[in-house]
């Protein structure tokens, strides 16, 4: 039976059976050490010329980076090796001797190891992200579901955008136009009116020409959506949900920020509840370290969220933003109709928004002359407007961008690292 690497140290002094890929090679001449994984975890191997047969030390020999093997050994506790844990082998088996492989130890260019992506993620530190980005998705789905959400899948092929059609992938859908969807939001809205609290999970388009570190074309998000839960419920849902999948990622993946050399003690800071400032507050913070150029009215770009986030150690709610700069959909304070009930969360050490959430508009009227500002078909968003001519509630929501969530716990420089194969404005291979 094959034993997988993460389950070893409950085999110690047992000879086992493992399935895997040459990580690396090294030999001392009457030793070789052979790096092993099997996607689980890394283990080295430790072969003794003169412990083996003959044909098991040749074959071992023959070995190269990435070749797929079955190897046989005893366990054993090893306080030195990275794992604990080391394999005194007995046997060796070739699956599929490789060939020469394109990534070796030197430095490689961004673009080859992109270009080389389907292998690159072999590799620890990739490796390590994606454990990480899995574990963030299991944080956040086990948190909505104790919390009495309801999964629910919006469609992809859409015939209206959530925020406008600039930034939309336009397709044809037979006679008709439809839009690849940059968010299941509206349709999330109508299933709250049928279960109260729901969320989607699932990829999300944007045509943007950009550039920036913080970018991709098709990404995931997570986006809630509550009935009955006004502006303030809705930032507490928030922090609560972001904190737990900080503490998550603290509790179960030690070995992976290890491996990428993350300063724990930044997520440890990260505990509800989050300081809030309002637009305005904001505003005047940037005046203050030297944005005077910075007119109220203007929206937020990465060094002005930068800016404002180094004031605190966790992340921080900017609230009440200018209608004029927000989506038609969100509801505007009843005490001041020119800044809305919403807020973006942005996270801490330069990461940027993480977070962007408002109160819905819940009034049929007020909904239909936000159609008329930002030109929006009638046509197109009846549906919409239908739910709140039928039992119209106070609801809220929010989407939270998973690619910039993993970027800023695993501490990275650029999004491109988080997600399995990257889609970027002049990447669409592999």
């Amino acid at each position: 039976m094959l034993v997988r690497i993460d389950r070893i140290s409950e085999h110690v002094g047992q000879e086992i059976k493992i399935g895997g890929w040459l990580y690396n090679k090294r030999s001392s001449g009457k030793i070789q050490f052979l790096q092993l994984r099997d996607g689980t975890g890394f283990v080295q191997g430790v072969l003794v010329k003169n412990q083996v047969e003959p044909e098991v030390w040749e074959t071992a020999k023959q070995l190269t980076q990435e070749s797929s093997l079955y190897v046989w050994g005893v366990v054993r506790a090893d306080e030195r090796a990275p794992s604990g844990y080391e394999l005194d082998v007995t046997k060796v088996e070739i699956i599929q001797l490789a060939e020469e492989y394109p990534i070796q130890k030197k430095e490689h260019g961004v673009d080859f190891l992109m270009d080389h992506r389907h292998l690159w993620i072999r590799s620890p530190r990739q490796r390590a992200i994606l454990k990480i980005r899995a574990e963030i998705i299991r944080a956040i789905q086990d948190h909505l579901n104790q919390q009495g959400f309801t999964l629910v899948d919006p469609p992809i092929l859409t015939p209206s955008a959530c925020e406008g059609t600039t930034n939309l992938f336009h397709t044809k859908y037979f006679d008709e136009d439809a839009y690849l969807t940059q968010s299941g939001q509206l349709y999330m809205e109508a299933a709250a009116m049928a279960l109260n609290r729901v969320y989607s999970f699932g990829p999300t388009f944007r045509a943007e020409k950009s550039k920036t570190r913080r970018h991709l074309i098709e990404f995931w998000m997570i986006e809630p959506e509550m009935a009955f839960v006004d502006h303030e419920g809705n930032l507490e849902i928030q922090e609560q949900l972001v904190a737990h999948i900080v503490d998550h990622v603290l509790n179960h993946c030690q070995a992976e920020l290890k491996t990428l050399g993350r300063d724990l003690s930044a997520l440890e800071k990260v505990k509800a509840p989050f300081p809030r400032i309002t637009y305005d507050e904001a505003v005047e913070l940037l005046h203050r370290e030297g944005f005077s150029d910075f007119q109220w009215g203007d929206d937020f770009g990465a060094p002005h969220e930068t800016k404002i986030a180094e004031s605190f150690d966790r992340p921080v709610f900017i609230t009440h933003y200018p209608t004029e700069v927000k989506a038609f959909y969100m509801k505007p304070d009843p005490n001041r109709p020119e800044v809305v009930l919403c807020a973006d969360l942005i996270a801490p050490e330069g990461y940027g928004e993480i977070i962007g959430g408002s109160q819905r508009i819940d009034d049929p009227e007020l909904l239909a002359e936000r159609f008329e500002v930002h030109r929006l078909p009638k046509e197109a968003y009846a549906w919409y407007l239908d739910l709140r001519k039928y039992g119209s509630v106070p609801h809220s929501g929010f989407g939270l961008g998973l690619e910039r969530t993993v970027a800023w716990i695993c501490g990275l420089e650029h999004v491109r690292e988080t997600i399995p194969f990257p889609r970027m404005l002049n990447r669409l291979y592999p």
